[in-house]
């Protein structure tokens, strides 16, 4: 059997062990809001599905799975609770990029623990200088979503030569003895995230454990040189900002199903007729469903295209990554729209608290404001580059 027959068959193993679940982190999803976070045994459950080793390296005993198998399953727990799908994707996507990493810094993470996790901050809230060997790092990061379940986290800086000169913007490994989290979550939507702050005092990061946003933008990075297969030649910042979006269309499917439901069992008030002989309401169903879908569509189709360039060893031109940042924002979008419409034909009754619609709506709407939603500057670059201007696609 081949290697990637083999990946493919335990992926499969993965999402059927995802989906076994799914009644438990429904249950769960109350308490995960009241402890601000997903409960150690939601993770515990995950990782003994290995889904946290889907996009891990196989020399580290991962499954190098096909990123689409990856977000099905984030999708799928999303549906059942949006923190603990929020917090999957963002800690289950970042083997990918710890692959991309100097060995050094691979075998430190996962030489002895294979299922070691590792949170994130990638706006560059900390300043890092150049010193011999590496650099000396420090601030405060926001926003590290899932940081009380692991052992390291991913910090983006602002890299000054010693002249006080910006010379670089770059993401720093540090382990977890090296920073402190800060509890301040205490929000209306995603509220079990368990988002911190991370501190960092000034200390020193060798240069092994870092990897600079320039590299990491054309698709490159030290850890090819172990892991070379087609996976690790992705587009960063593609594959990232899916991983925001996918939560959200998966909180959409679990309104869309509560929504269904809740529907076939209620009576309209003004009326005294089922809600589900109403015409209008099949028609936002209909709408919301095709929305969801085209979401969800829109994101697989466009990494199955970004595997095919890689595939056939070819860059992934700027106007394909502009196209996925299109769709990435606007899959966002629909989703939302779905479940503001759903949540507005369902009543009185979707209000109360403790219903997962409400708490759906509450959680997409907090994960819309998430920096890798921001529409506006993704479709002004995609709408420039079709207009035939010169864009620079940064982190695009």
């Amino acid at each position: 059997m081949s290697e990637s027959m083999g990946s493919h068959e335990s992926a499969q193993r993965v999402l059927a062990g995802v989906r076994d679940l799914l009644p438990t982190f429904r249950e769960r999803a109350d308490e995960t809001e009241r402890l601000r976070a997903v409960p150690e045994a939601s993770v515990k459950e995950l990782e003994e599905t290995g889904f946290f080793r889907l996009l891990q390296p196989r020399r580290y005993g991962g499954l190098e799975a096909d990123p689409i198998d990856f977000y099905a399953a984030v999708r799928d727990i999303a549906s059942a609770c949006g923190s603990t799908g929020w917090v999957s994707s963002v800690l289950g996507v970042h083997p990918w990029q710890i692959a991309l990493f100097d060995d050094i810094a691979q075998r430190a993470v996962w030489g002895d623990d294979d299922t070691v996790r590792v949170s994130s901050s990638y706006a560059p809230m900390g300043k890092a200088v150049v010193t011999d060997g590496g650099f000396t790092l420090s601030g405060r990061w926001s926003f590290s979503s899932g940081c009380a379940h692991a052992s390291w986290v991913l910090l983006g800086g602002l890299v000054f030569d010693a002249e006080g000169a910006m010379v670089d913007f770059r993401t720093f490994l540090v382990p977890r003895d090296k920073y402190e989290i800060v509890d301040v979550w205490n929000v209306v939507g995603l509220a079990g995230t368990g988002s911190n702050d991370i501190v960092v005092a000034e200390t020193f990061i060798p240069a092994e454990f870092t990897l600079s946003m320039g590299e990491t933008g054309r698709c490159k990075g030290p850890g090819q040189e172990v892991n070379t297969s087609d996976l690790y030649k992705l587009q960063f910042h593609s594959l990232f900002t899916t991983t925001i979006t996918t939560p959200i269309i998966g909180m959409a499917t679990g309104a869309y199903a509560e929504h269904v439901q809740m529907q076939q069992g209620r009576v309209r008030a003004s009326f005294g007729e089922k809600a589900s002989l109403d015409p209008f309401a099949a028609v936002r169903v209909a709408t919301a469903g095709s929305e969801i879908d085209a979401a969800w569509a829109l994101l697989m189709n466009n990494i199955r295209e970004q595997q095919a360039f890689v595939a056939r060893g070819e860059k992934i031109p700027i106007s394909q990554r502009l196209r996925i940042r299109r769709d990435q924002v606007l899959g966002t979008q629909r989703a939302i729209d779905a479940i503001d419409s759903l949540f507005e034909a369902s009543g009185g009754r979707a209000l109360a608290n403790g219903t997962p619609l409400q708490r759906a709506w509450r959680d997409a709407h907090a994960g819309r404001v998430h920096a890798a939603n921001d529409p506006e500057r993704a479709l002004q670059m995609y709408g420039a580059s079709e207009f035939g201007h010169n864009v620079d696609p940064g982190m695009y």
